[in-house]
C-alpha cells in the first residue's frame, strides 16, 4: 500500500524523517511507521521478475474485464529513464544535442484507442530491442482474449529489424507495422516504385503497396506501405511503413499509425508516478517498483473517470498535488465506521455520488467493508 501511495503522490524515497508521517500517512497504509528505504528495498529484491510479471497479467486481465481495453490497436515504446546507479553501464543521449548519460531500458505497451496500458518491462543492456519485444508481445497476449482479427501494433524505427518480424510472422497473434529507417537503399527503393501504382486519395496523398522481403531471411514476404507527398513530379516526399499483413494501406497510414503519438501523451502525463528516473539497477526491484506505479496508474484511472472537467484532464503530479496533497479534510469515528469529510473537492457533487455510503455500495457488489488492517472498521467519506 505505502508505493501504490508513494507513486500516486509522484514522490519517491519517503524515509521516517520526512514530513509525511506526521500527516498520518502511515495509517492509511495499515503500518504503525513509515517503511524506510531500504526496508522497501528489501522487500521487493524478495520478489521474483516473473512474480512481477505475472501481477502485471492478473491486473491486465481485470483491467480488460472492466472495459479499459480495446485490444484492437496497440502501441509499444521503449522508455528510458535517468539511472543515478554507480554500477558501469550504457549511456545514451536523448537528441544529438543532449549529454550522453547513463538510463534504464524499459518497454510499454499501451492500447492506442483508450490510451491505457497493459504491461511493461524492463531490459538491461545486453537484450535487443527486438528480444525485449517479444517478452512484452508475450505478455499482452496474456492479457487481451483471443480475437477474430489479429490485434495491429504500432512500432517505432527501432523495431524495424530482421529478427522481430520474424518472430512475429513466426509465432505472435499480432500484426506488426514499422516505418522504414531513412537509409539509402530504402529511399531508392522507395523512388524507384512504378508511378502507376501509387493511387492518389487526396491532395499531397498516394500510397502503394508492394511486397518487401529482408535480403538474409526467409520470412514474409511482408507488405511495405509507400506514402507519396506533394503533387509535383520532382518534389515528391516519400515516406515508407513496413507491416507484416496486408491491410488497407490507407486506414493504417492515416488513420490507425498516429495513434502511436498517444504512448508519448502517456509517458508525458503519467512519468512522476515512478516512471522518470532509476535509483537502482536491481532488476527485481525496478520491476516491483514500476509494476506497483502500474497498479497506481490504474487506480487513479478509476477516479479521473469520476471527476469532471478540468481536473479530469491533468497529469498525474498537478493530481498529486490538487487532489491527493492538495484537500483539506478531517476524520471520526462513528460506530464501526471511519467517517472521512473532505472540504471544498472539485466536482464535490459528482464526488458525492460516487464515495458518499461507501459501505453499503460496497455491500451492494458483494465486497465486505470491512478493514482488516484498521481493526474491521468500515470507511466512508463525507464532501462538504
Amino acid at each position: 500500500m505505502q508505493l501504490l501511495h508513494e507513486a500516486a503522490l509522484c514522490v519517491t524515497g519517503i524515509r521516517q524523517s520526512r514530513c509525511l508521517r506526521h500527516r498520518g500517512f502511515e495509517l492509511a497504509n495499515g503500518l504503525p511507521f513509515v517503511a524506510s528505504d531500504q526496508a522497501i528495498h528489501d522487500l521487493l529484491d524478495a520478489h521474483t521478475i516473473a512474480e512481477a510479471q505475472a501481477v502485471q497479467v492478473v491486473m491486465g486481465r481485470i483491467r480488460q474485464a472492466c472495459g479499459h481495453y480495446k485490444g484492437r490497436i496497440l502501441a509499444i515504446d521503449p522508455h528510458r529513464l535517468l539511472s543515478h546507479s554507480n554500477r558501469r553501464m550504457r549511456v545514451r543521449r536523448s537528441n544529438a544535442k543532449s549529454k550522453a548519460a547513463k538510463t534504464t531500458q524499459t518497454f510499454f505497451c499501451l492500447d492506442a484507442d483508450t490510451c491505457q496500458p497493459l504491461c511493461m518491462t524492463i531490459g538491461t543492456s545486453a537484450p535487443t530491442v527486438a528480444q525485449v519485444t517479444g517478452g512484452l508481445l508475450d505478455m499482452a497476449s496474456q492479457i487481451l482474449p483471443k480475437q477474430d482479427s489479429r490485434p495491429l501494433v504500432l512500432a517505432d524505427g527501432e523495431h524495424f529489424t530482421v529478427e522481430l518480424f520474424e518472430s512475429i510472422c513466426r509465432d505472435s497473434r499480432f500484426d506488426l507495422i514499422v516505418p522504414t529507417p531513412g537509409q539509402p537503399y530504402i529511399k531508392k527503393l522507395l523512388q524507384g516504385i512504378d508511378p502507376e501504382k501509387f493511387v492518389r486519395h487526396w491532395a499531397g496523398m498516394a500510397t502503394a503497396k508492394v511486397p518487401y522481403a529482408f535480403g538474409k531471411s526467409d520470412a514474409g514476404p511482408f507488405h511495405l506501405f509507400a506514402q507519396r507527398s506533394r503533387e509535383t513530379l520532382g518534389e515528391y516526399g516519400y515516406k515508407g511503413f513496413l507491416c507484416t499483413a496486408d491491410r488497407d494501406e490507407v486506414e493504417a497510414l492515416s488513420v490507425e499509425f498516429p495513434k502511436r503519438w498517444h504512448i508519448e501523451e502517456f509517458f508525458n502525463a503519467n512519468q512522476d508516478l515512478g516512471w522518470k528516473r532509476a535509483g537502482t539497477q536491481n532488476m527485481h526491484i525496478r520491476y516491483g517498483q514500476m509494476t506497483m506505479a502500474l497498479l497506481a496508474q490504474a487506480s487513479i484511472h478509476q477516479l479521473r473517470q469520476r471527476l469532471a472537467d478540468p481536473a479530469d484532464q491533468w497529469d498525474a503530479k498537478h493530481l498529486a498535488k490538487e487532489i491527493f496533497s492538495g484537500l483539506d479534510g478531517g476524520l471520526r469515528v462513528h460506530g464501526d465506521t471511519v467517517v472521512v469529510t473532505y472540504y471544498n473537492a472539485p466536482n464535490a457533487a459528482m464526488l458525492r455520488d460516487h464515495f458518499e455510503g461507501m459501505p453499503e455500495r460496497l455491500e451492494a457488489e458483494g465486497i465486505s467493508p470491512e478493514i482488516p488492517w484498521l481493526y474491521n472498521l468500515k470507511l466512508d467519506f463525507r464532501f462538504k
